[in-house]
């Protein structure tokens, strides 16, 4: 009779070890619960980006641009017919022309840049041994005397001087032949940019060739009054 009282007693005893187990799990999810009228907290990336937000803008409320003054802003409607093509400004003067025009050279020259040249005239130097002149240009006697309302000056040593300033020892870009000649010859040279016989004439120290380009650049100058065709200097 004892074994059978002992298989009630570890029965119940089961039992017992379950119903609470069953009621420690049901304790468990309502203490982990969380009541819906409790605030959550702001998350901390809210707190730690602090920057303005953009307001959303209903659809109803844009608007499509418009445009103001259309009249003044807009170009006006032109009949293709009515538009004529004129050809284009011709320079103000021979002073903005930088490069003179091409020229055909014979093909043994070559384009050479002429160090630490020194003024011999209005419009020669000497330069690594060679002696060179302006071309298309006339040059001013070293004696010339030239006369301004009657009052004399020596412009021809004041036109070389004047070469020489304009010079500054820097180095001329000229077309030369390969040969040194005995005599000066003619080439056509440029400073940078700038050609040197245009400088010349449109300042007045050397007038143009009747064959040459710078028949407009000595019509200025002597408008102007400079160089030769003015007051002493």
């Amino acid at each position: 009779m004892v074994a059978p009282a002992r298989s009630q007693l570890a029965t119940a005893l089961a039992s017992v070890l379950l119903l609470a187990g069953a009621l420690l799990i049901v304790w468990a999810r309502g203490s982990l619960s969380v009541d819906e009228s409790t605030p959550t907290p702001p998350s901390t990336k809210d707190h730690q980006t602090d920057r303005p937000t953009m307001l959303a803008i209903p659809e109803q409320r844009r608007s499509p641009a418009r445009t103001i003054a259309e009249d003044l802003i807009a170009p006006p409607q032109l009949d293709p017919d009515q538009l004529e093509r004129v050809e284009a400004r011709p320079p103000l003067s021979d002073l903005g022309l930088a490069v003179p025009p091409k020229t055909p050279m014979p093909q043994d020259w070559r384009e050479v840049l002429l160090y630490r040249p020194i003024a011999t005239s209005s419009v020669t130097f000497e330069a690594m041994g060679r002696s060179l002149a302006i071309s298309g240009v006339r040059g001013v006697d070293l004696d010339k005397i030239c006369s301004f309302h009657d009052v004399a000056w020596p412009c021809g040593q004041r036109a070389r001087a004047a070469f020489n300033s304009w010079l500054r020892g820097r180095a001329l870009s000229c077309f030369v032949p390969p040969e040194t000649e005995r005599f000066a010859i003619a080439v056509p040279c440029r400073l940078g940019r700038q050609d040197a016989g245009a400088w010349l004439v449109s300042n007045g120290w050397a007038t143009a060739l009747p064959s040459g380009i710078y028949g407009k650049a000595e019509a200025v100058a002597k408008g102007a009054q400079m160089g030769i065709f003015g007051p002493p200097q």
